[in-house]
């Protein structure tokens, strides 16, 4: 057995837990409007491919052992595939999205009941809110983007709804508009992110908060290497993102690239087609 060099820190020993996902189809998927840098409704899309791309993820999540639950997409909404954009669920508690575009307005309603119906507890947001698009649980805390979507207010609202405390943090780079497009959680106490796409102040809060995470380059950013989905060991994420795989290969996690290029065309890769539904205690 190849023993470690001397004085390397030893490889830490991740441990998955088992999640239960929701996802929607990508049955509607298209681009024909633009709401970030990444739509142009001139480019065509392959709605084949995507459906594609979009059931390999799922087959991913399965071969992990973990539960997947579907909601029925509304036609009309193409990116109602972005389920993470849906809600927000911590503790088996719903707070319900508040799209800022009229183009995505009916979907959050539409999550909302699909958790209603399950007898989840719901609160319908006041403010304007994109889900785990932009508020990320990680640990103690709840991680809140805001910038381009987000309401600073929602964030108050969140506080109290969920009974904990919210890390604001403030987005300026307008191609990564949600906060699960800069950073992207891997535990309770671990997180991936990328600097250059926050306020000064927000990046003073992040090494404070995670003085030893994973930092991103910009090359990784934009291939939304930081739009990935971890289960504590495993870690789903495009697999362009190659620096991003070596540094979690270093840190003891086991990354599995996902291809999801048809769906960056909407600028969503693997976490914004995934709503964790995080069950009470």
């Amino acid at each position: 057995m190849t023993q470690p060099a001397a004085g390397a820190a030893p490889r830490v020993q991740r441990v998955a837990r088992t999640r239960r996902y929701l996802m929607c189809p990508p049955t509607h998927f298209d681009v024909v409007y633009s709401i970030n840098p990444w739509m142009h409704p001139d480019r065509p899309v392959d709605g084949t491919l995507a459906r594609f791309q979009w059931e390999g993820l799922l087959r991913v999540f399965r071969s992990l052992g973990h539960q997947v639950e579907f909601i029925e997409p509304l036609p009309g909404y193409p990116d109602m595939v972005f389920a993470a954009n849906g809600a927000t669920v911590i503790d088996g508690k719903v707070l319900s999205a508040r799209f800022r575009h009229p183009e995505r307005a009916a979907e959050g309603p539409a999550y909302l009941e699909w958790f209603r119906a399950r007898g989840y507890e719901t609160h319908e947001a006041v403010h304007v809110n994109e889900g785990e698009g932009d508020y990320l649980h990680a640990g103690r805390y709840l991680l809140a983007g805001t910038g381009f979507r987000t309401d600073v207010r929602s964030h108050g609202e969140a506080e109290r709804f969920f009974g904990m405390p919210v890390a604001g943090l403030r987005l300026v780079d307008p191609r990564f508009y949600h906060l699960d497009t800069a950073l992207a959680v891997l535990d309770d106490d671990q997180i991936m992110y990328y600097p250059g796409a926050f306020a000064e102040e927000s990046q003073g809060v992040l090494r404070a908060l995670y003085p030893d995470a994973i930092i991103a380059t910009e090359a990784d950013a934009e291939v939304f290497g930081l739009n990935a989905v971890s289960d504590g060991r495993h870690v789903l994420l495009p697999p362009a993102a190659t620096h991003l795989m070596d540094e979690l290969r270093e840190r003891g996690y086991e990354p599995i690239g996902v291809e999801l290029s048809e769906l960056l065309k909407s600028g969503g890769s693997a976490k914004c087609c995934t709503l964790e539904l995080r069950p009470g205690h």
